[in-house]
């Protein structure tokens, strides 16, 4: 049997974006992100394994109201 999802993805899973996700949200490219988190310029990051970033919407939208201000 054969489970399809129909729906977009909720709960805290959901609340996470990859790289690619929020570079294409913010019109940056990865490779600006990469940067930024080395410069700890970004928003904050939460890393998965050592090769897996991912952002916290919530952390995203509050270091662009910071950036904003």
């Amino acid at each position: 049997m054969t489970t399809t999802l129909t729906k977009p993805a909720t709960g805290i899973v959901s609340d996470y974006l990859t790289s690619e996700e929020l570079a294409a949200w913010i019109r940056v490219s990865p490779s600006t992100l990469c940067r930024w988190r080395k410069t700890g310029q970004g928003p904050r990051c939460t890393w998965l394994s050592p090769t897996c970033p991912r952002y916290l919407r919530a952390d995203v939208e509050a270091w662009l109201r910071r950036a904003a201000a």
